[in-house]
């Protein structure tokens, strides 16, 4: 079962930098061990898009998972984004993260360069086919500029080691059709549609929202799977005003923006990011605070006022 190789909840973990934009060795295993404290989060996902993996360097996404691996030390999931343009620099990072024991890998579609359906299935295969790790695509088309289709998941499903979808692809109709005819294991990949993606089968989530309420995306999904939608829907609702200021901009400045409102590692993010202005870090904590389980954090943690 793909929960069993992945977890159910799980944050795509931002990756900290120090103030001169460097990886910050110090931050990232703190942030690792937040996420994971409680068992709130079954897994975390480095080298993806809020970990902004556009702008590291492969030695940087090496260190990033072997960190990450070290902390964790099996108590979590360490998910590698190992996506790239090309399918040859994609089979690297897969290796290299198999290498230093990543648990198993997260695929984006190949971006920018558009492939067809049948080149998006070749590539699929041969990142799967170069180590002995679980996969999870991921279908963002807004990002890449090419859906996976249904018909095309239908057939990568065939592949013994690709067993799970992210899905920010916002069709609720196609991820239904793929859950029936395949036994692919969908994780939301929009914090917006996770308990939707729940009402139709999904099996989890790959959080942003994770980084601060971690928890409630739990207690949402316990509450559904046992019946309890109503509470499960409590919670939704709740974390509605999250959904909002997170993403209102990209979501590695927000994260790291409401981290540092807690007093934890994030650092700066890079270019072509930006960090959040002021006005933007003052709405992002007023959408923040209007959510009941954010506001709840505070006491426990150091509140800062100005933006990261």
């Amino acid at each position: 079962m793909a929960t069993e190789e992945f977890g159910a909840v799980l944050t795509a973990m931002v990756t900290p930098f120090d103030g001169q934009g460097k990886l910050d060795h110090d931050g990232i295993p703190e942030l690792v061990e937040w996420l994971i404290r409680e068992g709130w989060n079954d897994g975390v996902v480095v080298n993806g898009t809020t970990g902004e993996s556009f702008a590291t360097t492969d030695r940087e996404k090496a260190a990033v998972v072997s960190e990450a691996v070290d902390v964790a030390n099996g108590r979590a999931k360490i998910i590698a984004g190992v996506g790239a343009a090309d399918t040859r620099h994609s089979i690297a990072l897969a290796e290299m993260a198999a290498g230093l024991g990543a648990d198993g890998l997260l695929v984006v579609a190949p971006y920018y360069c558009r492939p067809t359906q049948a080149g998006l299935i070749q590539h699929f295969r041969a990142v799967a086919d170069a180590t002995a790790l679980p996969v999870m695509l991921y279908d963002i088309p807004k990002r890449t500029g090419i859906a996976i289709e249904a018909e095309t998941l239908v057939a990568l499903a065939e592949h013994p080691r690709i067993v799970a979808v992210k899905d920010a692809k916002g069709d609720l109709g196609s991820t239904s059709w793929v859950l029936k005819h395949t036994g692919l294991a969908y994780y939301s990949g929009d914090d917006a549609m996770n308990l939707p993606l729940l009402s139709v089968g999904a099996s989890g989530f790959v959080s942003v929202i994770g980084h601060v309420v971690a928890d409630q995306l739990r207690a949402m999904m316990n509450h559904y799977l046992s019946g309890r939608v109503a509470d499960a829907l409590a919670i939704h609702r709740d974390l509605m005003s999250i959904y909002t200021g997170m993403f209102r901009c990209p979501g590695s400045a927000s994260a790291k923006a409401a981290l540092r409102s807690l007093g934890l590692p994030g650092g700066p993010v890079r270019s072509p990011l930006v960090d959040l202005s002021a006005r933007e870090y003052e709405l992002l904590m007023e959408d923040l605070m209007a959510c009941r389980a954010y506001a709840a954090q505070l006491g426990h943690h150091h509140v800062s006022s100005l933006p990261a």
